[in-house]
């Protein structure tokens, strides 16, 4: 229990964080201010700031996000008349930290009840200063900084470092982002899954006898041989030599193989299996481990491309008319496959982010608002328009999609509840 709990943890904010980390640095790469990086979600239990962003670390290790100038951030850029908070200004007078936290308490600043304030253009605050009745005004500088009423630290932002005035590839770059470092992460998975395992399972035709009874071996196949027909029929690789060994169960089969460039005639019976009611023919053969250094690396393109094209053929067959929930899975569905994956040790636990990681990827290209692949759509239209759209049309589309999203995992989380832990 413990242990799935916490290589749950160690997987999903590995996840978040690659996910996370991509758009964060793309944006600090286009000029757009990272004003937070949370890892975790919920009350901060630690932050640092560096170089305009400030870092947090969240006491509920489930989710994270990159807070980014200019989005969902109107409740530091506007604080309400009659806010009490305490400044601090350098020599030539401009605001350089405006205080809201009651937490964080500086008895040597200046205390400000705000009438007005504009971060974002003008770049001042104003207020009534020590009961006095006449509004006071004091410029703000542009990298200024802002506690926050929870004590947390951030930088302001001013219109020129925000999000939605960057140039639309720039913004395309950064949505686009955390799908790549998702695939990226996916592709270093498998390669070390390779590694891990000692080798790539090879495709070929190529075989190697099991240990204990073999009748292939016995027969005459020594490891390394090539099996390239089956009884006259060719097997150019392991799908194709496997399938026509299962379907001759206690059957006697002339196998032709290639040994050293040299082309020999083994005749042998085979043994049979019975799985499901139904008898396959085997004779004591598995496909051979490329130990190479370079087909260990090159196996988390290959894979990571084949689990790609698999998840779109299922997510095509999804919307031709055949949905179900059972498809799906969200955090509940991601712990009980972590159970599975940790009985299976460090190699179960890397698979299982790789593949996780694709998935992420791919359910995130979806063009839905909220999802980074609506953010896309909305960048591109963006581009065709040659003009953003509208905040008040942006809003809409994205509470929609918002909807959306909750509702769906929402019906995810109660059909994974029912199929693993309710049945």
């Amino acid at each position: 229990m413990i242990t799935t709990i916490l290589a749950f943890i160690v997987v999903f904010g590995i996840l978040v964080f690659v996910h996370e980390f991509g758009h964060f640095i793309a944006a600090k790469k286009s000029g757009i201010m990272v004003r937070e990086f949370s890892i975790g979600m919920g009350p901060k239990i630690f932050f640092y700031r560096h170089n305009h962003t400030t870092y947090t670390i969240r006491i509920l290790p489930l989710g994270g996000y990159v807070r980014m100038a200019g989005l969902a951030d109107n409740e530091t850029q506007q604080l309400e008349p009659g806010t009490p908070v305490t400044l601090e200004v350098n020599d030539n007078d401009e605001v350089v930290l405006i205080n809201t936290s009651q937490k964080k308490r500086n008895i040597n600043g200046l205390p400000l009840e705000v009438s007005d304030i504009d971060l974002q253009k003008g770049l001042w605050i104003e207020g009534y200063q020590d009961n006095n009745e006449k509004v006071k005004r004091f410029n703000v500088n542009h990298d200024a900084l802002m506690i926050e009423s929870d004590g947390t630290t951030v930088q302001i932002a001013p219109e020129d470092v925000q999000f939605q005035n960057a140039p639309v590839f720039k913004k395309m770059i950064t949505n686009f982002a955390g799908v790549f470092n998702n695939v990226l992460l996916a592709i270093v998975a498998f390669s070390l899954l390779s590694f891990l395992q000692g080798g790539v399972v090879s495709t070929q035709n190529k075989v190697n006898t099991v240990s204990g009874h073999s009748v292939a071996r016995d027969a005459g196949i020594k490891n390394g041989d090539k099996i390239i027909k089956v009884d006259n029929v060719k097997t150019d690789n392991w799908n194709e030599l496997s399938l026509a060994i299962q379907s001759k169960p206690n059957k006697n089969i002339v196998l032709t193989v290639e040994r050293n460039n040299q082309t020999r005639i083994i005749k042998l019976k085979t043994d049979s299996q019975e799985s499901n009611g139904q008898k396959y023919g085997l004779i004591g053969i598995e496909n051979t481990l490329d130990t190479s250094f370079g087909a260990k690396l090159l196996s988390g393109f290959t894979r990571t491309w084949d689990m790609t094209r698999s998840l779109y053929s299922q997510l095509a067959y999804m919307i031709s008319g055949h949905f179900s929930l059972n498809d799906l899975g969200g955090p509940v569905a991601i712990y009980a496959n972590t159970t599975k994956a940790t009985k299976l040790g460090m190699a179960g636990i890397v698979y299982f982010i790789g593949f996780l990681s694709i998935n992420l990827a791919i359910m995130n290209l979806i063009p839905i608002p909220v999802l980074d692949g609506g953010k896309i759509l909305m960048n591109i239209i963006e581009a065709i328009r040659r003009k953003p759209t509208s905040e008040k049309v942006e809003t809409v589309v994205t509470l929609i999609g918002f909807a959306i999203i909750v509702v769906l995992m929402l019906l995810v989380t109660i059909n994974d509840i029912q199929r693993y832990f309710l049945h």
